[in-house]
């Protein structure tokens, strides 16, 4: 089989840092360009692993240069893009939303253009894809009974984070409907595990536990999401692109639904359990409830709700599951726990992100988030 070449962009990102480790772990004779801005949440170090592979390069550079992305389309010869790159955090897009509509709706619109344009030079390859990264904010929210989203749901976005890819996926279907572009989509639940940024729910919720600092959650914590362990979303990503059909979008689900509130429950009780077991955690976390005897869980609090706070999401990965067998390899318990032992083994990873900046972003976006 040629040699595929992927161009995959927000590599230096949570999931993306994950499908790139993914890739190339199963993969080795591909070749793999990341692409990445390295804003505040795109971590080189997620990388730092893979810098010695001959088969691998990093380009620091933005989706929205247009000369750049061109450029690397055509010196390496991309016949994939993987399209992770975007700002993706509910929070920030509600305090400034401008930077949301420049990368995920700008950003992608450059990044199809440019693809289009390589594609067109070279319309007798038969295996181009542009691989579109989408979220189930999308949709919109769910009350209790409502039955889970489905591909066909209609989108209904409530945050600007969630109005941008909404708007970016509506670009990759007209330039599928317009232009012909071989495109596909997967809109994909929340997703958690090793290298995700310390401003997202579990690993906020892992590093303020071992620190001892407050647990907040939004509202009474009712809200309920369903959760995907990242590397199940990266096994997912590649059987779309090796199964899935052309211009198709697939849902994909983790058929974990659990509150807010239970899920930082839970992660209390793993932590709980580590670091009461071990004596050299609890030297590592002397500030860690666990490691005086205590609960973690007894560090949770209750914030004022976040507007536009959509209650509930679900995913019916049906279609997906029909067209390439894929289902889950990790439960919730599974997930968690390997989540959470990454965090305790890879403290070099995730302490240098809390410096000043961060802990600023915390105090103004979680007043009511301090020491015990």
């Amino acid at each position: 089989m040629p040699r595929n070449k992927l161009l995959v962009t927000g590599g230096a990102g949570f999931i993306g840092a994950n499908f790139v480790h993914y890739w190339t772990r199963n993969y080795r004779r591909d070749r793999v360009v990341v692409l990445d801005a390295l804003t505040y949440a795109g971590n080189p170090a997620s990388l730092e692993p893979l810098q010695s592979l001959p088969a691998f390069r990093f380009v620091h550079g933005d989706i929205r240069d247009a000369t750049l992305v061109r450029a690397l389309l055509r010196d390496e010869r991309i016949n994939t893009i993987v399209h992770f790159a975007a700002e993706s955090h509910v929070d920030r897009s509600i305090h400034s939303p401008d930077a949301f509509i420049h990368t995920n709706v700008l950003g992608t619109c450059n990044l199809l253009q440019a693809a289009r344009e390589a594609w067109e030079a070279d319309r007798e390859a038969t295996d181009f894809r542009f691989h579109h990264v989408s979220t189930d904010e999308v949709y919109g929210t769910l009350s209790r009974d409502d039955p889970a989203f489905v591909e066909t749901s209609p989108y209904d976005p409530s945050s600007p984070y969630a109005a941008s890819k909404a708007a970016s996926d509506h670009f990759v279907r007209a330039y599928r409907r317009t232009y012909g572009l071989p495109v596909s989509i997967s809109n994909c639940s929340n997703n958690y595990g090793p290298y995700h940024f310390p401003e997202k729910l579990i690993p906020l919720m892992i590093v303020n536990a071992l620190s001892g600092a407050k647990l907040p959650v939004y509202g009474d914590g009712s809200n309920v999401r369903d959760w995907l362990f990242v590397e199940d979303h990266c096994r997912a990503i590649d059987r779309i692109l090796r199964q899935g059909t052309v211009g198709e979008t697939y849902n994909i689900g983790g058929g974990a639904e659990i509150s807010n509130l239970d899920l930082v429950r839970n992660l209390c009780r793993l932590l709980d359990e580590a670091i009461g077991a071990s004596r050299a955690l609890q030297g590592t976390y002397p500030d860690c409830p666990a490691a005086r005897g205590s609960s973690c869980a007894d560090l949770i609090t209750f914030v004022a709700d976040r507007p536009g706070h959509d209650w509930r999401y679900a995913m019916d990965a049906a279609k997906l599951r029909n067209a390439t067998g894929f289902q889950p390899d990790e439960n919730l318990v599974s997930g968690l726990r390997k989540t959470v032992q990454w965090y305790l083994a890879n403290e070099g990873w995730w302490r240098p992100l809390l410096d000043a900046r961060y802990a600023k972003w915390v105090r103004q976006n979680y007043p009511d988030a301090g020491r015990t």
